[in-house]
């Protein structure tokens, strides 16, 4: 008898193409792109179904199965072939783990709309509850950059929300350019990492310089946190 491929209980009708798919996953994985999307194609970790005319259509099975490779990526840094091995072991019915998709869609109806692209200082002030003038001074001391457009990226809405609590604690936009700072020398390290992949043409080579941009960036924030904490420890007897 065969089983049924994991997730098991979610609709397999196709019918969300890519922009559908990026908008449901864009809340938790803002910086995901149509090439990653091929990319964990060709690495067999899911089957879209092609139209007539060659386009590709998920449904929202195959959405659950993207989100938990990039969950796998991005919180337990697990490389693609582990994953691969995981999933196999989920579709088998084999594995052990507990997993449960977080369903973004039924039956090919999205349940969110997904996140905002790009905040003006004015959206993103409403969405945190903080007021603009905050925003904006994060803005003009540097700590928060903006497009050609002035909107600000979706990772701003985290920096806001923290800067926010650490304003509480008397930390204010100026102690704040030393975080941007450090970050942006982390940044650099990491361009220099996958800079050789960025280099080259291939849409392969594009997303695995993406995801692999991604990986060492949670490890550098991963190192950065654990630093942190072993330097906050002794502050207190």
């Amino acid at each position: 008898m065969l089983v049924e491929p994991w997730p098991h209980g979610v609709s397999r009708e196709p019918t969300m193409r890519i922009s559908d798919v990026l908008a449901d996953l864009s809340a938790d994985f803002p910086t995901v792109t149509p090439s990653k999307l091929r990319f964990l194609e060709e690495q067999g970790l899911v089957e879209p179904r092609r139209t007539p005319g060659g386009y590709r259509q998920y449904s929202p099975a195959d959405v659950e199965r993207i989100r938990y490779v990039l969950r796998q990526q991005r919180d337990r840094y697990l490389p693609l072939r582990v994953i691969g091995e995981q999933l196999a072991e989920l579709d088998s019915g084999r594995s052990a783990e507990q997993v449960g998709p977080r369903l973004a869609a039924s039956d090919g109806e999205r349940t969110g709309s997904g996140a905002r692209a790009r905040y003006t200082a004015e959206q993103l002030a409403e969405e945190t509850g903080v007021d603009e003038a905050f925003v904006r001074a994060l803005v003009d001391g540097g700590v928060l950059g903006t497009s050609a457009s002035g909107h600000l990226d979706p990772w701003a809405r985290e920096v806001v929300t923290t800067a926010a609590a650490l304003a509480e604690h008397g930390v204010d936009v100026r102690h704040l350019r030393s975080f941007r700072a450090a970050a942006d020398r982390q940044v650099s390290v990491v361009d220099q990492i996958v800079a050789p992949l960025r280099g080259q043409r291939a849409l392969t080579a594009q997303a695995q310089a993406s995801a692999l941009a991604a990986e060492v960036g949670e490890l550098c924030g991963r190192l950065h946190t654990a630093m942190v904490r072993a330097g906050v420890a002794g502050l207190a007897p």
